[in-house]
């Protein structure tokens, strides 16, 4: 059945499939169609118009009948690892290959549904992952499939067909005024290495890897330079034949995928000092009392390792996992119950420096936030002090001066 260039055509074959065709522009003197069978004739009719319409829009359509794994793993080595940081291009490639390709990654990625997108979501929360995580997945997922739709491996995007999961409740702990001084306090009488390093964490807001990674040179004057984190990367593969090692750390022709605007300088093994991940992370707070002095005493007690760096384990940079670790152990010593991780004691450095009336563009610049909305989605306990006194002066423009009721306030007025 002959038919112009982008119209479609539909018919049955011998084996009872409809079979819908769509003829493409000719490449070098070679006719070429696009083809699509099934049993259902609504959903092949359906089909041919989403291909006519592809042909409309891009003049052609590409042939290759790739699967969902073959454009994910094309996605990860040949897009994300120059598109964004190796942390984040890390998350992206665990969620593909633990969910995303054992579930879908046998389907044509033209048949890709929404069912087939939201199939992996419901699998992570039927196994026990968490919704937000689900969530994470399917922004993943979206995000690769909107590439396969730049590039014309598909027409539309299946992942924003269906509604996204929605995001779990968010029970994050903080320490009060009261524990972070008990904190403060313990870490004082315990001595050693220890005060400074946990002071300065308690006392500046400052990332985990922002802690670990102050070097000596940039505890300068009355400053810190906040503008390096140090990190944990993961080495890949770098060998054209299996070397037989498990781990791309271990394999002789190890390599980072990052992008080349990356900046990283390697301290030892798999650890890194890199530029935190905004410019808003780039910071020099003032240097004051008590941290001032803390610092100073700490650095003539403990002179910097051979890396430079303020804090050290017996000379060595310190682990971040093995820092983590200690923070739930000194949680113990210290007595406090509460599920306050590492990184939440930023909410924390946020709710006090709020408590002590600090504004909210002053909070940003300290812990090196991009928006205030950020900083408010820090902020997790109730500033009854500052309500009080902010409900009371509203409530007075309701009292008369004498104290009875306001009652004769104007309309418009």
């Amino acid at each position: 059945m002959a038919n112009r260039k982008g119209m479609g055509a539909l018919y049955k074959d011998s084996r009872g499939y409809w079979t819908g065709a769509v003829t493409l522009p000719s490449r070098d003197g070679v006719r070429r169609r696009k083809v699509i069978r099934g049993r259902d004739r609504t959903v092949v009719l359906n089909q041919l118009e989403e291909l006519k319409r592809e042909l409309r829009d891009n003049g052609d359509i590409d042939t290759r009948d790739v699967t969902v794994k073959q454009w994910f793993t094309y996605w990860l080595d040949s897009i994300v690892t120059n598109e964004v940081r190796p942390k984040t291009a890390e998350r992206y490639r665990n969620i593909t290959e633990h969910w995303v390709i054992p579930i879908i990654g046998g389907k044509k990625l033209r048949q890709l549904s929404a069912s087939g997108v939201r199939s992996v979501t419901d699998a992570m929360v039927r196994e026990g992952r968490s919704p937000t995580t689900a969530l994470t997945a399917h922004r993943i997922m979206s995000v690769a499939l909107e590439w396969a739709v730049r590039e014309g491996r598909i027409s539309r995007n299946p992942a924003k067909l269906m509604a996204a999961p929605r995001k779990a409740v968010s029970n994050l702990d903080a320490l009060n005024l009261q524990e972070a001084l008990d904190l403060y306090a313990h870490v004082r009488d315990a001595g050693g290495p220890g005060f400074a390093l946990w002071a300065t964490t308690l006392l500046t807001g400052a990332r985990r890897g922002e802690v670990l990674g102050l070097e000596a040179d940039r505890v300068a004057g009355d400053v810190l330079d906040i503008s390096w984190q140090l990190q944990r990367l993961t080495w890949r593969h770098g060998c054209n034949k299996p070397c037989g090692r498990k781990r791309g750390a271990d394999c002789p022709d190890r390599r980072l995928e990052l992008p080349s605007d990356y900046e990283h300088r390697q301290v030892a093994g798999g650890l890194f000092l890199t530029r935190p991940k905004s410019r808003s992370g780039w910071r020099t707070p003032p240097l004051v009392k008590p941290l001032d002095g803390i610092l100073r005493a700490h650095l003539e007690e403990f002179p910097p390792g051979p890396n430079g760096f303020v804090f050290t384990n017996n000379g060595k940079p310190i682990d971040p996992s093995d820092h983590s670790r200690a923070w739930r152990k000194l949680l113990v010593e210290t007595g406090i119950e509460k599920n306050v991780r590492l990184h939440d004691l930023r909410h924390s450095t946020v709710d006090l420096l709020t408590l002590a009336n600090v504004s909210d563009d002053v909070i940003m610049q300290i812990v090196g936030h991009a928006s205030r909305l950020q900083t408010n989605d820090y902020r997790r306990c109730n500033d009854v002090a500052r309500m009080r006194v902010g409900l009371t002066a509203f409530g007075e423009l309701f009292t008369q001066p004498d104290g009875g009721s306001a009652g004769t306030l104007e309309r418009g007025a």
